[in-house]
């Protein structure tokens, strides 16, 4: 099943010299996926997403956007003109839509209308090898956790099959942001692969492979591989109060009658927390969202210096609100600006539009740039350039800046 491929790109990074990759980036929204993969020794030549709004948000900080950011329904580009379908290329990212696989959403699965979009990827993967054998040689799925479970992991299964079919292993492995920024945000990566496989991972139960995602791993039938790669960092335990911006010119506290309605909104728990806190004599931030409980909104805050996932207004998720605590001063509430939202994700630099919602809207559907780094630093660059062989983690050392 596998083959020794030749790298679509024989281009040399200047600064370290090592070998870049190319990648089509589909589902790509604001790309964020790019940001991290190209700090990391790739170089995305084209990309795809229907979202008008984030690919003006993609356009304005890209300055290459215009040469292969193809603003289409994922559905139509199997068919597509040349111009519009993706070329040869090293890695195929896709970040397709979790709406169905979240527990947020409405867990149809890959059947649902939203994630169902898997299946036209796949399609195009097939196209690209049946047009002119251009299939990548590697293919990174990126999604939530609950894809792993969705359908007691019966989707995941079929989600292997199918790429097994293609001629790529699979292997599969869970990331946290919080691992890099101080954003609880777990996240799915499914690595496929035509090449040779690596060194295996003789472990069980570890923290990128825990023992729910053995379903999918140890399925009879299925071609799954365990590569070796270092542990990631160890989770932090603060930082959202450091991160926290509270001159930002877009900063509004909410007035007193707003803070008031927040107060009782608090369940006894959270309105304990919030005492506690404001009894400290340095201030502390939190972030909080408002959900609904059997039909009574409540605002639930987190307890540690850590922000909760960042969301859509989609899927039944609220925006983030930013509350400040310290003792002899009053509660302080306001919601989370879009720069926050950057920084969480990894990208403090990100060109932000003038309209708060389509950033946060941008933010709350994309990636996390470093956990991307990470994953193409020690696997999918090692991958590609035959070298994945890991160390111990002493004895690891960075080949990017």
């Amino acid at each position: 099943m596998t083959a020794t491929l030749a790298p679509a790109s024989d281009i040399a990074s200047t600064t370290t010299g090592q070998t870049v990759f190319t990648v089509a980036e589909f589902f790509a929204g604001i790309g964020l996926a790019r940001l991290g993969l190209e700090r990391s020794g790739f170089k995305v030549t084209w990309a795809n997403d229907l979202d008008d709004q984030k690919h003006d948000m993609y356009r304005r900080h890209f300055a290459d956007a215009e040469d292969h950011y193809v603003l289409r329904d994922i559905r139509e580009i199997a068919g597509a003109p040349p111009g519009d379908a993706p070329g040869r290329v090293d890695l195929a990212w896709a970040s397709f839509p979790c709406t169905d696989l979240s527990l947020a959403g409405g867990r149809s699965g890959l059947a649902g209308q939203h994630s169902s979009t898997f299946w036209d990827f796949i399609n195009i993967v097939k196209t690209m090898d049946l047009r002119d054998d251009t299939a990548p040689a590697v293919i990174a799925l990126e999604n939530v956790n609950g894809f792993a479970t969705s359908h007691q992991g019966d989707d995941m299964k079929s989600a292997i099959g199918r790429l097994n079919e293609l001629g790529y292993w699979v292997d599969v492995v869970t990331l946290d942001a919080r691992r890099f920024v101080p954003q609880s945000r777990p996240r799915l990566f499914v690595i496929a692969s035509r090449l040779p496989k690596p060194p295996a991972d003789e472990g069980r139960d570890t923290e990128l492979r825990p023992s729910w995602l053995n379903t999918a791993l140890d399925a009879e039938g299925l071609e799954t591989h365990r590569s070796r790669i270092p542990d990631p960092p160890p989770p932090l335990t603060s930082g959202w109060t450091r991160l926290v911006n509270d001159s930002d010119p877009n900063v509004e506290w909410w007035d007193e009658a707003r803070v008031e309605k927040f107060k009782e909104q608090l369940s006894g728990v959270n309105r304990e927390r919030v005492e506690r806190l404001s009894g400290e004599p340095e201030y502390s931030y939190r972030t909080a969202y408002r959900r609904t409980r059997n039909g009574v909104p409540a605002w639930e805050i987190r307890d540690d210096d850590i922000a909760g996932c960042l969301r859509t207004a989609r899927g039944g998720s609220s925006k983030q609100a930013v509350v400040r605590m310290q003792k002899g001063e009053p509660l302080r509430v306001r919601w989370m600006t879009a720069h926050e939202y950057a920084k969480l994700m990894g990208a403090p630099n990100y060109t932000l539009p003038t309209n708060r919602n389509r950033a946060i809207m941008g933010f709350g559907d994309a990636v996390c740039v470093d956990a991307v780094a990470w994953l193409a630093e020690h696997y999918l660059h090692p991958l590609l350039a035959g070298s994945l062989d890991c160390k111990p983690r002493a004895e690891q050392q960075s080949i990017f800046p």
